[in-house]
């Protein structure tokens, strides 16, 4: 071969490289930072692991990639995100909770990654199937998976000991536990604190006393939401506020890590985090941990997580290499050991998961966790039902017509799908 044609050659292949860098908003020669938006709190062992590790990992893999990660509380994020969707300020990369993609998808501001990476099936195939689905609506997939979770019962030995109280396995029992865990006099304690009247928060209690928020299309909410056994469940809530045995939700209560570690929450429900938040502000707490309690529709919790997912305005290599490395087995157990449940097959299986005793309850709980309904306006109707529920905790309307009148506005929101 001539040197004009192998120079020839090399300036064809020069020019190939340099478009298809182009073609994804890149230069090859050039530094490119991409913007992550999350919501692991910034003063969690999460976002410590995040900023301290996972990412300068991620850039000495990919010199020419800095990641610039912003935390935000996780009802900001949704806002953020939305608000920025029309001033065409979105970030490249976003941790989103699973409930919210639906949303996003509507909104067309998500990269369909199945029709645009092309390795996006070998990628795929590599995480759980499960949580996978909660990233495909309509027939693509708009995230990776990236992380899994559910919650359970943590409830304070002390207290239960000190009561003569045993760990509930009924919803009956837990009721009951409650009421006799209480105190008012002197230091006082609350039986159960619950930290918010959501759908995240409330869902479980429906779940497993046999309700359900709509119908199994997600069509129609009326006859499901306002149900007997919906009112059943959500009076018995509202019965154990007025006799001062739960707090949490209510202005002015005890941060619940704080309340459950000093002895003044006897039960909380909540997820793998926990335990990394106690171990780091309290270490010298013991956490006991069970199963959610039973009722008529068995022990039914809610199923959680986040995707990873890429926005449409992205520099999208760099941020598809950055997605890529948050699921890659290395990222997953290191995020792991600070309380993330992993969706990388084979973080899931290694030995680091099987021995994490912290871990095993969890994964027992996911397998008969329920989704929040997959609809793009389940932010709307989360709000018409912390609202309802709300109101009929507080006692300012009864259960009934607070889940009337939920019920039909809920309709509205379904029929806008």
């Amino acid at each position: 071969m001539c040197k004009k044609s192998f120079s020839i050659r090399v300036l064809l292949l020069s020019l190939i490289f340099i478009s298809l860098f182009a073609s994804f908003g890149i230069s090859a020669n050039e530094q490119v930072t991409i913007n992550f938006w999350h919501h692991y709190n910034a003063q969690s062992p999460e976002n410590e692991k995040l900023i301290n590790l996972i990412i300068p990992a991620f850039e000495k893999q990919y010199p020419h990639i800095k990641v610039k990660a912003i935390p935000h509380e996780w009802d900001q994020l949704h806002k953020k995100i939305l608000v920025s969707t029309s001033s065409n300020q979105l970030p490249d990369v976003a941790r989103a909770d699973i409930a919210w993609l639906p949303e996003f998808q509507k909104l067309n501001i998500l990269v369909p990654l199945n029709k645009e990476m092309g390795d996006f099936s070998a990628v795929a195939h590599r995480l759980l199937d499960g949580p996978m689905a909660t990233a495909k609506v309509k027939g693509d997939y708009y995230g990776l998976a990236l992380n899994t979770n559910t919650k359970i019962l943590f409830y304070n030995k002390d207290l239960f000991s000190r009561a003569g109280v045993k760990v509930p396995k009924t919803m009956d029992e837990f009721f009951s536990a409650a009421r006799k865990l209480s105190k008012k006099s002197g230091r006082q304690i609350w039986g159960y604190a619950e930290p918010a009247l959501a759908g995240w928060n409330i869902c479980p209690f429906i779940w497993s006393n046999g309700g359900d928020i709509t119908d199994p299309e997600y069509k129609v909410a009326s006859g499901f939401l306002n149900s007997e056994k919906n009112i059943e469940i959500i009076q018995k809530l509202a019965d154990l506020y007025r006799d001062g045995a739960m707090t949490g939700f209510n202005k002015g209560a005890i941060p619940l890590t704080d309340g459950y570690a000093l002895g003044r929450y006897g039960m909380i429900i909540e997820g793998p985090w926990k335990f990394a938040e106690l171990e780091n502000s309290y270490p010298q707490f013991k956490p006991a941990t069970a199963p959610m309690p039973a009722g008529k529709g068995g022990s039914a919790q809610v199923l959680g997580g986040e995707d990873i997912v890429m926005f449409k305005t992205a520099k999208k290599e760099a941020a598809w290499e950055f997605m890529k490395f948050m699921t890659s087995e290395y990222a997953q157990i290191e995020m792991a050991k600070v309380g993330q449940i992993p969706v990388n097959k084979v973080a899931i299986d290694s030995s680091i998961i099987k021995n994490n005793k912290n871990m095993l309850p969890f994964l027992e709980a996911i397998q008969t966790a329920k989704p929040r309904p997959p609809v793009s306006t389940w932010p709307e109707i989360d709000k018409e039902l912390t609202y309802a529920v709300t109101l009929s905790i507080l006692g300012e309307k009864s259960v009934k017509e607070s889940l009337d009148e939920a019920a039909k506005k809920i309709d509205i929101l379904l029929a806008q799908q």
